[in-house]
This record gives structure tokens, C-alpha cells and sequence, in this order.
């Protein structure tokens, strides 16, 4: 079964020849080698480009490891473009494998060449239209970004949404989604059939491939550490923490002391990694970012799963992670809402209150306030999510989605109630 990536194609499709470098970025096994060498590759011979044009380097595997010298990768890319009227597509798989090292003309060890001057070289060869792919967002990080400046266009692959997982199923809507909520949407998933498989398949994967890599990658002498760090994240998504109240964890549950800052470092290598990602707290009326506490979501939800070895299956957090991803997927900035109220306690004195807003959504000019719900069976429930919507005085769209299937409609504030798998498989379902 091939997996059209209809969407990250298109975009890839549209940025062809462009002249800057395409960076094809996420999370290890979400599907970004098949996109490139499989998918953009039969789309170039499509409209009439010969294999021969086509060049292909994954730096992942053993045989291919002298290219993760950066001089090495310059020439080996160089020999191969023959044909000087010809353009020719070059595809390097795992770019961040290849290392910095020391410029060898230069007497100087703080001159290093590294991979962004070997692509930043080739792009410069005008029948060359340059594709790398790489998993850790360091070969995006603030210094990078900085050397890339404007040749540098990213394309952001996710694992499977539910709609590319329901397209792609043997069943009805109902059943895909119980699949989705427990195994998420990694490729591999929807081509496996036991529980048995896509199990070992899922904690294989979290335990040999990620995990693994960031230890080795950021030299990490305590493994445990990594992991306990991973299952309490696992155990809390959409719940308010920071590193402080993680490393206070860690001393009283696991009798272990860790700094706050050491959790904190832990934390940006899995952000790194795209393992997880992190959601800050917005003041809404006072238009400003509060520090902590914030939220962690999975970028996936099977593998969160399996790292709890799936014990902790509670819908209501699932949900909320699984409309995050979709929101960050139709390419809104998310954030944790926080509306401040004025208001007298039981004892008649005027206090200071605060309400929170699962996700406030910015994409341009587009901004939604969504509440994530199981179900809103009476008046008192629906009364506590549209509290936190309705004082926020202005006239963004207001949205609660909720798990059961129904007709979409509106309450007498205008807040819109939408079941959702209307959300997750209609992508104009928020208006």
C-alpha cells in the first residue's frame, strides 16, 4: 500500500527549482525519505525527468559514511552533475550526519567547514536544484537559520493525521479512529494488523531509534534519567508544568536529584529530536506571554503510547494532544489561552481569577479560540467551557470540539460545537 502524501508533495511541487535549498524536516520513520525518493521521485519522471538526473545519497546508511565529511559530500555531489545543460535533483537523505570538522587550509581550530557550506556551495551550481532531508532540529537552529538566511525553504513532514490514516483504512470512520487513538500515525502502523505488532513496533522504535539518538547525540551518561523524564511527560500531557515542578518530581517520586535546569536541557533535546512539542501560556486581554507553567504534547500519539506500554489511555487528554497536532499540521501557531477576571469570593472580597483556553490559534490574520471536550451533557458543562470563551471580549471565532459525532451548531454566544471527527476529517471545519 503507498501512502499518498498529497500535501507535502503539492508543497514540494511548488517550491521545484526555486532556487534555494528545500529542507524536508521531522520526526524519524513519519515518512520524509518515502516523500522524497519515492513519491517526488515518480512525480519527476511523471512529466518526463530520466533517473539519471535524479541523484540520491542516504547518509544513514554505513556505505555512505565517508560523505558525512562535508568536503568529501562537496565533491562526491560535484562529480556526479556531467551534464552542464542538464538540471539535475539531488536528494541527500539525514543531512544532519554529516559532521562540522576542521577547515584543513586554515591554521585555526575555531574554522570549521560544515554541511551548511557544502549546501549553500552547491545551490550555487545552476543546474543543481538541491532536496535534504534531516530529523533534529538542530540543522535548523537559530545559527543556522542565520547562515541559511533567505535560501533555505523548510517543509515540515508530520506523522499521519487521522484523515490521511482514515484514507488510507480498510473500515469505517469509527473503527480508524480507535486504531488512531491508540497507535497514532506513524506510516508503518497502517501496514501492520496485530496489536502484537504494532506494539513491538512502537516501543522498538521509541526505545532503539529515539531514544538511542539522543543519548548518543547529546553524550548522556544516565539513561534511566531520560526515560523517567519521558514516562512522566508521557503520564501528564495537556497538564501545566515546568521544569522546576518535573525535577521536584524526580526527588520525591524517584528519590533522585535533578536540577531544574538539567530538566529543562532535557526537555529542548526532545523538542529537538521532534518527539514532543511545547505549548506557552497566552494572556489574551493583557496580549503577552507568561513564562510557565506550559503544556508538552507528543508529536505522535501511538508513540506516547507506547512508552506508557499503553496503560494510560484517557480520552480526554488524547483527544487534546490529537487536536493540537492537527491544529500545528493546518499551520497555526498554538498556544494555552489565559483570561483574567475580577470577581468576589464566598467572603465578599474583590479578587483576581484566571480562566484558561485550551488552544488560541494564530495563522495571519486568522486567530480561533478552541475548547477540547468528551461531551457537554448539560447546561452546568456548558457553562464551564464557554466561561473562559465568552470573557474574552472580542470577535474571534469561539469553538468547543467534543468526541461524539453530531451536526455542527451554534449556542446563543455563537460558539460553535462541532464533533471531532467533522473536525480532524474536514479541513475547512473551523469556518
Amino acid at each position: 500500500m503507498i501512502i499518498e502524501r498529497k500535501n507535502y508533495l503539492n508543497k514540494l511541487i511548488s517550491k521545484k527549482e526555486n532556487g534555494l535549498i528545500k529542507v524536508i524536516t521531522g520526526i524519524r520513520r513519519c515518512g520524509k525519505s518515502f516523500l522524497l525518493f519515492n513519491l517526488y521521485h515518480s512525480y519527476l519522471n511523471s512529466i518526463g525527468v530520466k533517473d539519471k538526473y535524479i541523484i540520491e545519497l542516504d547518509l544513514d546508511i554505513t556505505q555512505n559514511a565517508k560523505y558525512r565529511n562535508p568536503i568529501e559530500l562537496d565533491k562526491h555531489i560535484r562529480s556526479l552533475l556531467v551534464e552542464k545543460d542538464k538540471m539535475y535533483y539531488v536528494f541527500i537523505d539525514e543531512i544532519q550526519k554529516v559532521e562540522d570538522i576542521q577547515n584543513p587550509y586554515i591554521d585555526n581550530k575555531n574554522s570549521k567547514i560544515t554541511f551548511v557550506d557544502t549546501l549553500l556551495g552547491l545551490m550555487k551550481i545552476k543546474n543543481a536544484d538541491i532536496y535534504v532531508t534531516g530529523s533534529n532540529s538542530k540543522m535548523l537552529s537559530s545559527d543556522i537559520v542565520t547562515e541559511f538566511r533567505d535560501r533555505g525553504d523548510e517543509i515540515h513532514v508530520n506523522p499521519l493525521s487521522f484523515k490521511e490514516f482514515y484514507d488510507n483504512y480498510e473500515g469505517d470512520k469509527n473503527d480508524a479512529w480507535k486504531q488512531y487513538f491508540i497507535y497514532g500515525g506513524m506510516p508503518r502502523i497502517a501496514l501492520l494488523n496485530s496489536h502484537e505488532e504494532k506494539k513491538d513496533y512502537l516501543k522498538n522504535l521509541f526505545e532503539k531509534t529515539y531514544i538511542t539518538d539522543i543519548i548518543e547525540r547529546n553524550k548522556i551518561a544516565n539513561e534511566e534519567i531520560i526515560k523517567d523524564l519521558l514516562n512522566i511527560i508521557s503520564s501528564s500531557i495537556g497538564s501545566l508544568t515546568n521544569p522546576l515542578n518535573l525535577a521536584n518530581m524526580f526527588k520525591t517520586f524517584k528519590k533522585i536529584s535533578v536540577t531544574s535546569a538539567t530538566v529543562s536541557k532535557y526537555l529542548d533535546y526532545f523538542i529537538n529530536a521532534f518527539i514532543i512539542n511545547k505549548a506557552v501560556r497566552y494572556d489574551i486581554k493583557g496580549k503577552k506571554y507568561i513564562g510557565t507553567p506550559l503544556k508538552y504534547y507528543f508529536t505522535d500519539i501511538g508513540l506516547r503510547n507506547a512508552m506508557l506500554d499503553f496503560r494510560q489511555n484517557e480520552e480526554e487528554h488524547i483527544m487534546e494532544n490529537i487536536i493540537f497536532n492537527e491544529l500545528l499540521l493546518r499551520g497555526f501557531s498554538v498556544d494555552v489561552g489565559v483570561v483574567e477576571y475580577n470577581h468576589k469570593n464566598e467572603n465578599g472580597k474583590q479578587v483576581r481569577s484566571q480562566l484558561e483556553i485550551d488552544f488560541v490559534c494564530n495563522k495571519g490574520f486568522e486567530k480561533y479560540y478552541i475548547q477540547s471536550a468528551l461531551a457537554i451533557p448539560d447546561e452546568e458543562k456548558m457553562k464551564q467551557e464557554t466561561n473562559s470563551l465568552n470573557r474574552t471580549k472580542d470577535s474571534f471565532k469561539k469553538i468547543i470540539i467534543v468526541k461524539d459525532d453530531i451536526i455542527p451548531w451554534k449556542n446563543n454566544e455563537g460558539i460553535l460545537i462541532i464533533g471531532l471527527k467533522e473536525f480532524l476529517l474536514n479541513s475547512d471545519s473551523l469556518g
